[in-house]
């Protein structure tokens, strides 16, 4: 069982500031957490309010990671821009909502229960005609009926997270997935093929159930898209500015990035804690204990003389930092794996530098976009050991000065040269 939690872990004032501070859930629910005895009941009367009963889907694209090596990042901007907007166009034209913001290549959309299984079906197999039609990039769909907690935006729950997972780490390009739930909302008269993926039986079925792929069947009828936009992260200027340069010269791509682009240091940390066994206690303890690493993230900051600002997001237990110099910020990942280690938490830190944007949200928290996240994030979380830091690449002599050991491994058809240490 994990170990209840306490505020004393924290600042004295970080429960006195307004502003939400993990963006998807507020701080403030997070503070009636830790002020109670923190049981099963305890949790489940926190949360009845925020349950809701519909459709979770969500998506990803293949490919992707390559194509960050052969194009400058506003092209990479505007190439997953356009699966974006087909996927809300066609989801808000049947009732759809956007969940959270849709900075990177994923998406998550919210269906409400009175729209029928077949019709969304048929949305995705719609989506998935348009986005091979018009596209650069393929992309995974996976779709769940169930039970879900909406906070601030956000869609929590153990089975949001489990077909989140689906789609991110188990869909192929063009592929749709959708969960037996769903297909027990169909007539029995529906005309869609579909095909069990028994290779998930195993890692899904206590949260979802069986898994099938739909194969083909019936799609969207005299239903257009919507021209509503999706959850953008960027402002209005910029986000106009992109989808001129989707269809223009590479003087504008250049003029665009003298504008809005940066060269940053990427520290992004993944944090590990034992959260218990009950899922809305776990979900709880999750977002204390990202509470507990912003908290230290500002500490480490303001102990290196770094502005606060250098924090983009802590989500969940996931940490993006935007530093100037490379030395700076592997003394800050050093200084924030030491500081969580003392708390009995464990990381994995992912270092990269190259140019990114970073994005002020309407929320007042931001965003960041950049080939530096994907690399700094492939490192860490797809590859890395917890206790460990992990510099690409592109900083090989820091690497080589500070001691790091050099290895190569294979993530999404890519070959990756890193250093550990």
């Amino acid at each position: 069982m994990a170990e209840k939690l306490s505020k004393k872990r924290y600042s004295p004032h970080l429960f006195d500031v307004t502003q939400d501070i993990i963006g998807a859930l507020p701080l403030k629910l997070v503070e009636r957490w830790l002020n109670s005895e923190q049981t099963d009941h305890d949790a489940l009367q926190l949360l009845k309010n925020y349950r809701v009963t519909g459709y979770s889907v969500s998506s990803d694209s293949v490919g992707l990671t390559k194509l960050t090596q052969q194009r400058d990042l506003l092209e990479i901007l505007t190439i997953i821009d356009r699966p974006k907007r087909i996927i809300y166009g066609y989801g808000k034209a049947i009732a759809g909502q956007g969940v959270g913001i849709w900075a990177a290549d994923n998406t998550q959309m919210f269906y409400p229960d009175s729209v029928e299984a077949a019709t969304l079906i048929a949305a995705m197999l719609t989506i998935q005609d348009e986005v091979a039609k018009s596209c650069q990039i393929k992309i995974g769909l996976a779709a769940h009926y169930g039970s879900f907690y909406a906070i601030s935006g956000g869609l929590y729950g153990a089975e949001a997270e489990a077909i989140e997972d689906v789609a991110e780490n188990r869909t192929c390009g063009g592929e749709i997935l959708i969960t037996q739930a769903l297909r027990d909302r169909l007539p029995n008269d529906h005309n869609f093929i579909l095909e069990q993926r028994r290779d998930l039986i195993d890692d899904f079925s206590e949260e979802v159930g069986n898994i099938y792929r739909v194969l083909d069947g019936a799609r969207l009828e005299q239903t257009e898209p919507t021209g509503d936009r999706y959850p953008i992260p960027y402002s209005e200027e910029f986000y106009s500015d992109l989808l001129a340069h989707e269809d223009q010269s590479s003087h504008l791509s250049q003029s665009l990035a003298l504008k809005y682009v940066q060269q940053k240091v990427v520290v992004l940390v993944e944090s590990q804690g034992e959260f218990g066994d009950k899922h809305e206690v776990a979900m709880f303890n999750q977002l204390s204990f990202t509470a507990l690493m912003k908290d230290i993230g500002l500490q480490c900051l303001d102990r290196l003389d770094l502005e606060p600002s250098a924090e983009i997001k802590v989500i969940n237990s996931l940490g993006i930092y935007a530093i100037d110099q490379p030395l700076l910020a592997l003394e800050f990942a050093q200084s924030f794996r030491k500081a969580l280690a003392e708390q009995q938490i464990t990381c994995r830190i992912g270092i990269d530098q190259g140019d990114v944007l970073i994005f002020a949200l309407a929320s007042g928290t931001r965003d960041i976009a950049g080939a530096a996240v994907n690399i700094a994030s492939k490192m860490a979380q797809d590859c890395g050991k917890l206790d460990k830091i992990y510099l690409s690449a592109g900083l090989a002599e820091l690497a080589e000065n500070h001691g790091f050991q050099e290895f190569s491994t294979c993530i999404s058809a890519v070959e990756f040269r890193a250093y550990e240490g």
